[in-house]
Parts: structure tokens; sequence; C-alpha cells
């Protein structure tokens, strides 16, 4: 329905929110969304960031921050959450991680159910900095979105000013997971993280993740050598006590750094956790 007025044409439905989420789709609400369940723990860390960790009504079993959420309802695992339990929470916006089969097939269900679902995938600070916006957008908090952004923003800005002329970015290599090593490639968030604290990716393939054999990584003789602890890398061994790894330059120069997995591969407000850390690593003499 339109109305023509003394101002002009009024559309009812420009006094709803609209976003075209990383799927290409367009995600209306009526109104900004009261109750979240974010099936990816980093956008549970974005709306905290904002001031909205109220409006969190559950949480995958696998998501601890921030840590109030601990005490809201499990709705399962983020690829095969329980539709049931997410419907009994009656949220009026539901966030997914856009990746691998079945986190689309939920979505689907999901959305089958009346539920607007949002999906993202931020790769990069800049298509991470768009999500945050988006959010803001969704939850009527676009102020907050926009002033967090202004604060990471300012503080890579930082590290970008103290790492102004550096005569050389060194070789990194991000390992992912040790048996059947996998390593960070050039479409993972870590590539970012990497380049914004002044080094060089040596994984060239444009993945989110590379299986590296041990003939292509001491090819690439990484001159720093980062390792994820977490989910998918739990209790990794020092790369000197492994076979073949003491011939890498990295691991000679003891240049190797275990570093929290959320905080480098996850894309949230504390990836500038993780360039701060990285740079500071990788040029102490810059800090």
């Amino acid at each position: 329905m339109l109305i023509i007025g003394l101002t002009g044409v009024w559309n009812p439905r420009s006094w709803g929110i609209e976003i075209t989420d990383d799927s290409g789709k367009q995600v209306s609400l009526p109104s900004p969304a009261k109750r979240i369940i974010a099936l990816y723990g980093a956008y549970n860390e974005i709306l905290a960031a904002v001031g909205l960790e109220d409006r969190i009504v559950g949480r995958t079993k696998a998501d601890k921050l921030p840590a109030s959420i601990l005490s809201k309802p499990s709705v399962g695992t983020h690829l095969r959450p329980n539709i049931e339990i997410v419907l009994g929470l009656k949220p009026d916006l539901v966030i997914q991680s856009m990746g691998r089969k079945e986190a689309m097939l939920v979505v689907q269900q999901i959305q089958q159910e009346g539920i607007p679902v949002a999906v993202f995938s931020p790769n990069n600070f800049t298509e991470l900095f768009s999500v945050i916006e988006r959010i803001g957008r969704l939850t009527g908090a676009s102020v907050g979105a926009e002033e967090l952004v202004g604060r990471l923003e300012a503080r890579l800005n930082r590290v970008e000013v103290k790492l102004q002329g550096i005569s050389h970015r060194p070789s990194v290599f991000f390992e992912v997971r040790y048996h059947n090593l996998l390593g960070a490639g050039q479409a993972s968030i870590v590539n970012d993280v990497i380049q914004r604290a002044g080094g060089i990716n040596c994984v060239k393939k444009k993945k989110k993740l590379m299986r590296i054999n041990m003939e292509a990584l001491i090819e690439c003789n990484p001159e720093a050598y980062i390792i994820q602890q977490g989910p998918m890398n739990k209790n990794p061994s020092d790369p000197s006590s492994r076979s073949n790894f003491q011939v890498l330059d990295a691991v000679k120069k003891g240049k190797v750094l275990f570093v929290d997995e959320q905080t480098y591969s996850r894309p949230g407000p504390r990836a500038v956790d993780a360039v701060e850390e990285l740079a500071l690593f990788l040029h102490p003499d810059r800090f």
C-alpha cells in the first residue's frame, strides 16, 4: 500500500529493517531484533561488544563468551542445533556462519519456521567491520556498531603506524592443526592478521585451510611458526620435539608462538588482539 501525502510517497516497508547478508539474501525485520540466537560464537562477541549481550537468548554448547551466556540455554552444536529448542526460545533473529553444507541446511529449516536468519562469512577485517555494521542495523544499534568499528580501526591504525618503514616482513606459517598438518590460507581472517602484523603468509593458496605436507613446509621454511591451541588443535606439541621440524628456521631460532585459536581464527573483535600480539612477536623492536 502506498499513501500519497504532502511530503511525497510513504511505503510501510520503509519502517522496517532490511540488510543483504553474505549469502546474497535480503533479511527483513519489522523492528530491531530483541531476542537473538547466534549459532557461531563470534557473533555473540560482537553483540556483547556493542552492548547487546542481554538480547542473547541461547547459545551453542561450545560457546562460552561473553561469560554471561553460560547461563543461557544450549541449543546444541553450530552445525546441528536442536530446532525445537531454537523455536522454543522464540528468537526474532538467528545469526549463522556461512560455510559447510550442514550449516546452510539448518538455515533453511529455521527460515521455513518463519524466523529471519542472517548468514555472514567475514574473512578479513573489511568484511568483519561490514558484518558488525549490519548487525548494528538489525538490532537498532547502528551508533554502537559504528563506535565499535571505530575503536577497532583505531587500534589497527596504531599498529600500522608503529610498523611503518619496516625493512623486512618475515614469512609466517600458521598451524591450524598438527596431525594431518593444516595451515591457514589466503582466504582466512588469519591471513589478514598476519599481513597487518607485518608478516607474510607462506601459504599462497586462496583457501581458508590448506593441507600441507612436510616437503612443502620445508620449502616454505617460515621465519615464524604460529601454533593455535583450541578445539581444532588440542594439546599441540612443541615443534622442536617433532620429527623433521628442527630443520625449519623458525624452530632453529625459537621463533615459535602458541596462540589462542578463537582469538586468531574466529573473525570477531578479538582478532584485533591477535594483530597486536603477533606484531609485537614479529617486530619487538617497534614496540
